[in-house]
């Protein structure tokens, strides 16, 4: 296997976990570029903030990704940093939601 600790993952669960991975990151970039468009085109603080918040919920996505098929980041390192930026991300939209202007 690729980088990091897999611990007793099977080929076949691992290549399933990497797309699944990749059409999350694919689907949070997009969500994340129509949300920033959204932005731009009104200058909603609010939608600034969706934006962002999409962004570190994929940006943790591909940081524990990369962190454990790359750099050899542990399974629970990677979901620690995965969860802390989801969590965080999560933190910024419910902001969003109630943001005003």
């Amino acid at each position: 296997m690729v980088g990091g600790s897999q611990g007793n993952m099977t080929p076949h669960v691992s290549i399933t976990v990497i797309a699944l991975k990749t059409l999350t990151l694919l689907l949070g970039g997009l969500i994340t570029f129509l949300a920033y468009r959204a932005y731009r085109r009104t200058r909603a603080q609010s939608l600034g903030a969706l934006a962002l918040g999409f962004g570190v919920i994929t940006l943790g996505a591909f940081l524990a990704g990369a962190g454990n098929l790359i750099f050899s980041f542990g399974l629970e390192q990677s979901l620690l940093l995965e969860s802390g930026l989801t969590a965080g991300g999560f933190i910024v939209i419910v902001y969003s939601l109630y943001a005003t202007k």
